[in-house]
């Protein structure tokens, strides 16, 4: 059994390094299920549950700390990418989607929660408000949400649960869809986007170890400088320190992604490290107490998405938007950077820009967002 701190930091490390060096070397269709982070957060909740390790007070003081600092960092590491000018050149028809999109999910998850609200624990908004975070942008903005908000660790589960296998459902009947674009675009009336030119954002240089440094360096440093500057801010029911520091760290990011701070290699790199290590650090807080209300919530994240769809589709009648629009800006929304691009390229190779930039302002809005949806749901549950 565990009792300081280093053999705790060292399995930490290869839990959050072992599903995905696994993934990368072996593959198998469990990884479309069940990605590498729910894996690693469902491996290392097992091994607290077994009593791998005692929360001494050492280890607490730095499952605390590790969380406060690093979930800042990794938002600033993020907006990294979010080149906010070839976003705007976007132009407004794609924007729109974007919005649409936006909208409604953000319906579909207030309309979900008063269906399911009799049956979900008092403070049951929370995993839905974190998950809402993540269906903007990605899991990191789910951690940025959940910190924000004070839920706790183990509906967490529940959250990359829900997250994992209603995505994994949605993409396969975006997919699908592909071959009802005709279709479904005279329904709407609108002319197919197949043939839009988007400038290419290019591949990013590969990282290096003085990179990686650098940016550890600076997103740590921009980290405890949020976490002052959001203890000086006024704070309120739903607006905490925590709450601010993330936004500032957010608003950090976006700014130096502006300058020629953006063109150093490696800010993805490490900002997947940082993601995947506190994933596996709040899962060794951990347990299995949330798993039991799974069913419901994924239940609800189905039913989420299925009102997202009908919103969707009724705002692509309303304003003459194409299926591979829609499609793709659903993606970017639910399924992340990830696979947004590889969903773009089976309708038309040329939105696969288009898929990247939409991701990426996905992981930007994200936070906020989820934040927005908390207040409106916490609202609810009162």
């Amino acid at each position: 059994m565990i009792q300081s701190v280093w053999p705790y930091l060292a399995v930490m490390l290869l839990a959050a390094g072992f599903w995905p060096a696994i993934e990368r070397r072996v593959g198998g269709k469990v990884f479309e299920v069940l990605p590498p982070i729910v894996l690693t957060y469902l491996s290392v909740t097992a091994l607290a549950v077994a009593g791998a390790w005692t929360a001494t007070p050492a280890i607490h003081a730095v499952q605390d700390t590790i969380v406060a600092r690093l979930v800042p960092a990794l938002i600033f590491l993020l907006m990294i990418n979010g080149d906010l000018r070839a976003i705007v050149a976007l132009g407004p028809r794609v924007l729109g989607v974007f919005a649409c999109t936006a909208i409604s999910l953000f319906a579909a998850f207030i309309v979900a929660f008063a269906m399911f609200r009799a049956g979900l624990p008092a403070d049951g908004w929370k995993p839905l408000a974190a998950l809402s975070g993540s269906w903007m942008g990605g899991t990191a903005n789910m951690i940025a949400v959940k910190q924000a908000i004070g839920m706790a660790d183990a509906p967490l589960a529940t959250s990359l649960l829900t997250d994992a296998l209603c995505y994994s459902m949605w993409v396969v009947v975006l997919f699908a869809a592909g071959r009802l674009a005709p279709a479904f675009n005279r329904w709407t009336r609108a002319t197919s986007s197949a043939g839009m030119t988007v400038a290419d954002t290019g591949p990013r240089a590969p990282a290096t170890g003085d990179s990686v440094l650098l940016w550890l360096g600076i997103a740590l440093g921009v980290a405890a400088l949020s976490t002052r500057l959001g203890a000086s801010l006024p704070v309120g029911s739903m607006v905490s320190a925590t709450t601010w520091t993330i936004l500032i760290a957010t608003v950090a990011g976006l700014v130096a992604a502006q300058t020629p701070l953006a063109r150093l290699p490696g800010a993805q790199a490490v900002s997947s490290a940082l993601l995947i290590a506190v994933v596996a650090v709040l899962a060794s807080q951990g347990s299995f107490d949330g798993i039991a209300a799974a069913p419901r919530y994924i239940l609800c994240g189905v039913t989420v998405i299925a009102l997202h769809a009908v919103f969707l589709c009724l705002f692509a009648r309303l304003f003459h938007f194409d299926l591979y629009l829609c499609g793709i800006s659903s993606l970017a929304h639910i399924g992340g950077v990830a696979a947004t691009p590889v969903l773009a390229a089976t309708y038309s190779r040329s939105l696969v820009p288009v898929g990247v930039l939409l991701a990426l302002l996905g992981y930007i809005l994200g936070t906020g967002f989820g934040l927005l949806v908390a207040a409106v749901l916490s609202s609810m549950a009162t």
